[in-house]
C-alpha cells in the first residue's frame, strides 16, 4: 500500500522522475541471487499477516542497499516469511532510493534530509494510527534493519522528529519504536579519529528515551567495521538505553537470513526471538 496520500507533493530521490526499475544483486549470497528495486519515488509498505497466534507485536522491515537500491527479497521479504511465523505482523517498507550521500573534503556527510528516513517514520505512523483494523499493539511495533536500513533504524531510535509537513493523524503519533534491532550498520563511527577512538560521528544523535536495542554484526565485515556498531553501543549504554550486542568472527556483510557456513547465519535469528522474548515483546 502507498505511504503517502495520493498527490502528495514529495521529494524525489537523485534519479528524478526516472521510472522505478527492478534488477539483480551480485555476488550469490547463500547460492542464490538477490534482487533490488531503485528509482523509487512512490514508496509501499507491504504487510505480512502472522502465521497462527497472533501475539500482536510487529517487525517493520527495513532492508539495505546503500542507499542506492532497496534489497527486497534478501533484507525484506525473507524476513517477513520468517517473522510471520513468530506470530507477528511483518511489515517491509520500500522507501525512496537513490540518495547519495555528499562528499565534503573527501568524507561522507549526511544529507539533511533523508527521504528513507521520511518514508519509515510515516510507515510507523500509519501502523501505529492504525493499529486496530491491522490487529496489531500499538505498544509492540518495532523495527529491523540492514546496513543502509540499519541505519534508518538507528535514525528512527534517536530522532523522533519529522521533516516533512504534518498531513493527517498518523503523522500526529509518536514515530519512536518499541524495539529496534540493528543489523551490520555503518555510518555511526567517526571514521576520522583514531582507530580505536569510538566516538561517533557529528550527525548522530543519541536519545536517551531510545528503545531497547540489539545489535548483529560479524567481526570480519568488509564494508562496514566493527567499530561502527561498538560506537553505538558504548553511546546507547552511555544515555542509559538498554543494549545486547551478537557479535561473531565471521560472516562478511550482507547475509541476510540465508544459511552459509558462518554461525551467525544460522543462528542470529534465534538470538532475535530470545532478544523479543526477554525485553517482553513476545
Amino acid at each position: 500500500m502507498p505511504l503517502w496520500p495520493a498527490g502528495a507533493a514529495l521529494a524525489k530521490p537523485d534519479t528524478g522522475d526516472e521510472a522505478e526499475a527492478t534488477g539483480n544483486g551480485s555476488p550469490l549470497v547463500g547460492g542464490r541471487k538477490w534482487h533490488w528495486v531503485s528509482y523509487v519515488t512512490r514508496p509501499t509498505m507491504t504487510i505480512y499477516r502472522p502465521k497462527g497466534r497472533n501475539t500482536g507485536a510487529t517487525m517493520l522491515v527495513l532492508p539495505g542497499g546503500g542507499f542506492y537500491a532497496v534489497a527486497t527479497d534478501l533484507e525484506g521479504t525473507e524476513i517477513c516469511d520468517w517473522v510471520v511465523t513468530k506470530g507477528m505482523t511483518c511489515v517491509m517498507l520500500k522507501y525512496r532510493t537513490p540518495q547519495v550521500w555528499p562528499k565534503v573534503n573527501g568524507r561522507q556527510k549526511r544529507p539533511d534530509i533523508l527521504l528513507g528516513l521520511e518514508d519509515a517514520q510515516r510507515a510507523m505512523g500509519l501502523l501505529r494510527h492504525q493499529a486496530t483494523a491491522y490487529r496489531i499493539d500499538p505498544h509492540k511495533i518495532g523495527v529491523i534493519g540492514f546496513s543502509a536500513g540499519a541505519y534508518l533504524v538507528t535514525n528512527m531510535s534517536n530522532d523522533y522528529e519529522r521533516t516533512y509537513p504534518v498531513r493527517d493523524a498518523a503523522d500526529r503519533v509518536s514515530p519512536r519504536p518499541d524495539f529496534a534491532i540493528v543489523a551490520y550498520t555503518a555510518r555511526v563511527w567517526d571514521t576520522g579519529k583514531g582507530r580505536n577512538e569510538l566516538e561517533l560521528a557529528p550527525w548522530v544523535k543519541i536519545n536517551p528515551k531510545a528503545p531497547p536495542t540489539l545489535i548483529i554484526h560479524a567481526m570480519n565485515d568488509p564494508v562496514d567495521n566493527i567499530r561502527q556498531p561498538m560506537a553505538y553501543a558504548l553511546a546507547l549504554n552511555d544515555a542509559g538505553v538498554p543494549v545486547d550486542m551478537r557479535l561473531y568472527a565471521r560472516g562478511g556483510h550482507a547475509f541476510g537470513m540465508r544459511p552459509t557456513a558462518d554461525p551467525i547465519t544460522r543462528q542470529w535469528p534465534g538470538q532475535v526471538e530470545q532478544w523479543l522474548h526477554d525485553i517482553g515483546m513476545l
